[in-house]
């Protein structure tokens, strides 16, 4: 076999291949040797079928699957004689294909970059420095109240948090307009669930008192006829409830599983919980800054095979969430365009790039012990974490996920260790909303 390969423009290569015209013919004998097998043939008995004759009939359509196989073999044969790792599939061309000679074909494809990092120790990086502060913890144990408030109904005036009941009356230049209108309407205030300027004048209101909001409706508002357009709602508020927030108690605490230590076991619990996930949320966050710092300081030559890979990934993966939250076969759902994919296509492989080369340069291994941690810390959120430990552990596809992850976190911490770091205050409830 003869191969020869050139470079054709940045990552592409064409390597071109000859298969011995031996190869070629002993191929196709044995391949029309099987068909004799099979074939039923007037005036032949089964199997006795001379070959000669399946040549005539059949000669060439089976050299076309040779040369279909052989090109297959004699591709991945040639690229580990050269020491070549294809970025995706190759586009094969059979160049000469005579019967008596040589076979001859192309495969166009591309290869890796060869990535050389540089300048890691001038990469700036930032991380935060937390603390859950007295103040964070009672912030928290509000929230957790407002998930089993009641509402309350009363006389006085609407203030935000509020839920108002209202009716409402829309108009454009004193005509109503088609959806403008309801009846016992409810509306959480300070949601910003309605329109600009909608809410305005209802806090402050007390029941069966009467206000008219002008807005203006977004440019990008869904309905196509209403968007820009100046509008003005009459609106009457019928009712209003404020939050009736449970006592903070052992009954309290015991809604959240805590039977014992009543409050300061619970405060206990929920500040513990506050940790792991904020744990989490900075780990994420110096993830996201080296990832940065490391795209804009090495220039990556990206595969556009790999770009393409990716995007059919992406795509699946929305495809996926918008059938189930639509309760949709995906199957059905519209092919969404390629160009909604690519840049993050890109920029997730070329992350996939400078980390593996990272790791391959360092020769980085999946530390047993940070795979552990992992394990542990994602079972700590589960009722049992020791039965979540035990399912991981007897799950080669979840270990060898986790394994991953473990690698990529190594990575992430060499370079962090390279750098230049520094460390920014952050408040917790700063960096918890950013990451929501």
């Amino acid at each position: 076999m003869q191969v020869s390969i050139e470079t054709t423009q940045g990552l592409e290569r064409r390597v071109t291949v000859a298969v011995p015209a031996a190869s070629v013919d002993d191929a196709v004998k044995a391949r029309l040797q099987q068909l004799a097998k099979t074939q039923r043939i007037n005036g032949f008995r089964p199997g006795k079928v001379p070959v000669k004759v399946l040549q005539k009939r059949f000669g060439a359509s089976v050299r076309q699957e040779v040369a279909g196989d052989l090109m297959q073999r004699h591709f991945y044969e040639a690229i580990i004689q050269e020491k070549i790792t294809p970025a995706g599939m190759p586009a094969f061309d059979l160049t000469k294909d005579v019967a008596g000679e040589d076979l001859e074909f192309t495969a166009v494809f591309e290869v890796y970059p060869e990535l050389e990092l540089k300048d890691l120790d001038k990469l700036e990086v930032e991380t935060p420095v937390v603390e859950i502060k007295d103040k964070d913890l009672k912030e928290m144990m509000v929230t957790l109240q407002k998930q089993h408030a009641d509402w309350k109904e009363g006389k006085r005036k609407a203030k935000k948090d509020d839920r108002v009941t209202i009716d409402f009356v829309g108009s454009i230049d004193g005509e109503e307009f088609e959806g403008g209108k309801a009846e016992d309407f409810p509306l959480e205030l300070g949601k910003d669930r309605m329109i600009p300027g909608f809410e305005t004048n209802i806090v402050g209101l007390k029941p069966g008192e009467e206000c008219v909001a002008e807005v203006t409706f977004p440019e990008d508002y869904h309905a196509e006829a209403l968007k820009g357009k100046a509008a003005t709602f009459a609106i009457t508020v019928k009712k209003v409830e404020g939050l009736n927030l449970p006592k903070v108690d052992e009954e309290f605490a015991k809604l959240f599983g805590v039977e014992e230590g009543g409050v300061e076991a619970l405060e206990a619990e929920v500040k513990k919980n506050m940790q792991r996930e904020l744990d989490q949320t900075v780990k994420a966050k110096v993830k996201e800054n080296v990832i940065e710092a490391l795209i804009a300081s090495q220039e990556v030559e990206v595969p556009a095979a790999l770009i393409d890979q990716e995007v059919n990934a992406l795509r699946d993966q929305a495809k996926q969430r918008f059938a189930q939250q639509g309760q949709a076969d995906p199957s059905t759902l519209p092919e969404l365009p390629a160009e909604l994919f690519t840049d993050n296509a890109k920029r997730r492989v070329s992350i996939g790039l400078i980390l593996g080369e990272v790791i391959k340069a360092n020769e980085l291994k999946a530390d047993e012990d940070k795979v552990n941690a992992l394990i542990e810390t994602t079972a700590s959120a589960y009722e049992d974490p020791t039965e979540v430990i035990e399912y991981y552990k007897s799950n080669q596809e979840l270990m060898s996920q986790m394994q991953n992850v473990a690698l990529e976190e190594q990575a992430i911490d060499w370079v962090l260790a390279q750098a230049k770091v520094k460390e920014v205050k952050t408040k917790f409830d700063e960096i918890m909303n950013k990451q929501a």
